[in-house]
């Protein structure tokens, strides 16, 4: 049997476990939602394929239940039925710890269904982070910034190659450790996304268009962490037919959506000095930054022509970890956008009203830029009711970690951790 490999969601489904009487693990197909279910569990119903095994089962979905606890209900999504009969049974037994649930698509709305408050607790697992799949000896802390470090120090050991393939072979757990074939498995992964997944979910009567679902995807693609708007998207992936209806796409995102595939980062609304007008349009993310290129057929090769695009790749991997790592320190995440142009591409908030502004740049050329821009940021921020930020920093490709004499910190996103 396959060693498992630790990942930073382990602690929180332990601490979850320990008072709460069903916790769900979501997250995209082929995160390691299973492995890392059956690793905490005692007992284990696959229940895609035992309703396959036993169609029965759909008219008796409350013999899943019995076993050791915590039972792991693999997929549980497939039997909707299924989260009515753990509440109840969490109120039944009265004890923590009863039941993991693993899904990679939320299913139709159901009004039958409680909101399970006070019985489930939910985590997301997204592939692994940069931290996870390629620890480093010298990390620095997200932690220990959102408590306000003075100085860091550090060497990164990327370079453009190794990023680029990190890039396009992802954080997926079955290419961890392949010397070969990562771009192609993730190609084939986009292919079954489109095909089955996306097209499935939800519908009754009339499967989606998985060509339609790709050009939507393509779109987003070639606009990675934009805070793009419905009606880009509908010329953008106009095809033979013309634009696509405004309906079509906003259906085709909530389905990336509700698979897990598409992550959107919520624009944030500080308090500020002056009346200056917010943006409040979501930025849009991949669940792992191997999606764009694969989804656009792009080799890492091919990619290094473009570094332009690299920087939106790039971008994507930075958030990923960046979401990894929140989740793992109880931290949320958003942008900051406002009408005279001025960005931050993440802000962090922990707990105790911390946050700190980050910056991705792809290379170190240009630090004065960034660093200027996220301290004319903090300026307009009204301190006395947002709080001063614990840190300002600018995550890089590469090259050294430090603080710069402004009091920016520099970070390699290799020696990033939670």
């Amino acid at each position: 049997m396959k060693e498992y490999k630790k990942r930073l969601v382990d602690h929180l489904l332990i601490d979850r476990l320990q008072y709460m009487g069903a916790v769900v693990l979501e997250g995209a197909r082929a995160t390691g939602k299973t492995m890392t279910g059956s690793h905490h569990a005692k007992s284990v119903a696959r229940v895609d394929l035992e309703l396959s095994a036993q169609p029965m089962l759909a008219d008796n979905p409350e013999l899943l239940l019995a076993g050791a606890a915590p039972r792991l209900l693999d997929e549980w999504q497939m039997l909707p039925a299924l989260w009515n009969l753990v509440r109840h049974e969490v109120d039944r037994r009265a004890a923590p710890g009863q039941f993991i649930l693993t899904g990679s698509a939320i299913p139709e709305d159901d009004a039958t269904r409680h909101s399970g408050a006070g019985r489930f607790s939910r985590l997301r697992m997204r592939p692994f982070s940069t931290s996870e799949s390629h620890p480093t000896a010298t990390p620095i802390h997200l932690h220990e910034l959102l408590q306000g470090i003075a100085r860091i120090q550090g060497v990164s050991t990327l370079d453009l190659t190794t990023l680029l393939s990190r890039m396009t072979s992802g954080g997926w757990p079955a290419v961890q450790g392949r010397d070969s074939g990562a771009e192609r498995w993730v190609r084939s992964y986009v292919e079954e996304i489109t095909r089955i997944d996306v097209a499935r979910i939800g519908v009754t009567t009339k499967r989606r268009d998985p060509e339609k679902i790709l050009r939507v995807m393509m779109s987003l693609a070639r606009n990675i962490g934009s805070a793009l708007r419905i009606s880009t998207i509908v010329q953008d992936a106009a095809g033979p037919e013309g634009a696509l209806a405004h309906e079509t796409v906003t259906g085709y995102l909530e389905a990336l959506r509700r698979v897990f595939i598409l992550e959107e980062l919520p624009a944030w609304k500080p308090h500020l000095r002056s009346s200056t007008e917010l943006r409040t349009t979501p930025k849009f993310y991949f669940v792992d930054p191997s999606i764009g290129p694969a989804t656009l057929r792009l080799s890492a090769a091919r990619m290094s022509n473009d570094l332009e695009y690299v920087g939106q790749v790039f971008e994507n991997l930075v958030v990923r970890d960046l979401l990894v790592y929140a989740e793992a320190c109880g931290a949320k995440m958003s942008y900051y956008r406002d009408n005279s142009g001025l960005e931050v591409d993440v802000i962090i908030e922990g707990d105790d009203a911390a946050w700190i502004a980050i910056e991705i740049k792809l290379g170190q050329r240009n630090l004065d830029a960034a660093a200027m821009s996220l301290i004319r940021f903090s300026e307009k921020i009204d301190t006395r009711k947002s709080g001063q930020p614990k840190a300002l920093i600018i995550i890089t490709g590469g090259g050294y970690a430090f603080t710069r004499s402004d009091g920016v910190h520099v970070v390699p996103i290799d020696l990033l951790t939670v």
